[in-house]
């Protein structure tokens, strides 16, 4: 499980706090993909940034015993002077992966993955929008966790790369919790169990997907 408790987040402006949450309370259930919906702005990738630990709350706290992952196919942490392959061994070291043969064998699973081809061994600032994204999720995949935090990585690149990343979750669905923020109502009905909308610096629950579409396009 993974609880919030009290949590706010906001940002200096020159007008003062400009709040994305507020005072948020509230239990995300275990076991049971979740979907995040709200409009741009909401706060769904402020919230899932702040699950998987790559921002923190301005007031409150967030417990969780579990595994998380950072934003699946997050690709701003990616250093760009470095390649492809130099930053998966980054990203390996600091998670504590470092005897020789675990980290080929993730090297081996991003690079077949991604399928950039040559491209993996240049300077990440070369690359595409799309093949950064391609290098982010299969880097994500490399990992396991107990729950992946998936922001909108199912809308890029080709149809058959995001076929491709549909299978991994697939594959995955048994062992693993997602979380998924996403505008894409087909794709969310399909992975999820349940949902959550994002809205006015709050988290609504729904315990059933429907329920929650249902109320996002309502309102």
């Amino acid at each position: 499980m993974i609880a919030l408790d009290s949590v706010s987040k906001w940002y200096p402006t020159r007008n003062g706090r400009r709040y994305v949450l507020r005072d948020v309370t509230v239990r995300l259930p275990a076991g049971r993909h979740l979907a995040l919906l709200g409009a741009n702005g909401a706060g769904k990738s402020t919230l899932l940034r702040l699950i998987g630990g790559i921002d923190y709350p301005s007031t409150g706290t967030i417990r969780s015993e579990a595994r998380i992952s950072w934003p699946v196919g997050l690709t701003g942490g990616f250093q760009g002077s470095l390649t492809g392959r130099e930053n998966v061994r980054f990203v390996c070291r600091i998670n504590g992966v470092a005897e020789r043969a675990a980290m080929r064998a993730k090297l081996d699973f991003v690079e077949d993955f991604a399928g950039i081809g040559t491209y993996f061994d240049e300077p990440v600032k070369t690359y595409s929008a799309g093949m950064r994204a391609r290098v982010g999720f299969a880097l994500s995949m490399a990992f396991d966790f107990d729950y992946y935090l998936i922001d909108e990585v199912l809308s890029v690149g080709d149809q058959a790369f995001r076929a491709k990343c549909q299978e991994e979750l697939a594959a995955r669905r048994g062992r693993c919790t997602f979380i998924v923020a996403s505008h894409n109502l087909n794709t969310v009905r399909q992975i999820c169990e349940t949902g959550a909308i994002v809205r006015d610096g709050g988290v609504v629950l729904y315990d059933d997907i429907g329920e929650a579409v249902d109320a996002y396009q309502a309102a």
